[in-house]
């Protein structure tokens, strides 16, 4: 069987482009194998190695004071900083993940896959989706949906049940949950490969 990308991930994708319309920038991530970035992630100039935060330890390095303001901005209003961080996505998955693999109309989606790998992906996915600083670079929900044999709007459903369900168990505000479940809905006809309706 295909590997499902999970639709909790469509929510992911929808909020990493909402996100991008009201963002100057995503910053990628600045320390790769232990170096500072080398191109500030918010001007795309060259970084003062001198102008850094460390934010979930990691550092990162910009060309201005004003886009290392812009960075830290963007992770203060980031729906990620509001749902609590990598704790609270880390969290999230993993019980996401046993509501899921006990649901009878999605669990079977999931026989082959390696779950480890799974939440590992889905914790990087939903990190980058909810405007934490790495962002996400894999398949659209359309494409990785593409072709899946026999998904429909119950199996759309009940990820959304479990979502939810999921966020509030955690209690994380209402207002948070309505904004991830508006968009969640939002995205159905890519994940279900339908013509977008006309509007």
């Amino acid at each position: 069987m295909r590997t499902l990308l999970p639709l909790v991930a469509t929510i992911g994708l929808a909020l990493f482009q909402f996100s991008n319309s009201r963002l100057a920038a995503e910053p990628a991530p600045a320390a790769v194998n232990g170096e500072i970035n080398k191109i500030c992630p918010i001007s795309g100039k060259p970084v003062d190695p001198k102008i850094t935060v460390v934010y979930e330890e990691k550092t990162y390095a910009f060309a201005s004071d004003e886009c290392r303001k812009k960075f830290n901005e963007a992770r203060e209003k980031s729906l990620y900083s509001q749902l609590g961080g990598k704790a609270a996505i880390d969290a999230a998955v993993e019980l996401f993940y046993k509501k899921v693999l006990a649901d009878d109309r999605i669990k079977h989606f999931f026989d082959d896959i390696n779950m480890d790998k799974q939440r590992r992906k889905q914790k990087a996915f939903l990190s980058a989706a909810f405007g934490g600083p790495v962002p996400w670079t894999g398949k659209n929900m359309r494409e990785a949906h593409e072709g899946l044999p026999n998904l429909n709007e119950t199996h759309f459903n009940a990820v959304a049940e479990n979502l939810q369900k999921t966020l509030e168990e955690l209690k994380i505000k209402k207002e948070l949950i309505d904004q991830v479940m508006a968009i969640a809905a939002s995205t159905k006809d890519d994940v279900l490969n339908r013509k977008p309706a006309a509007k």
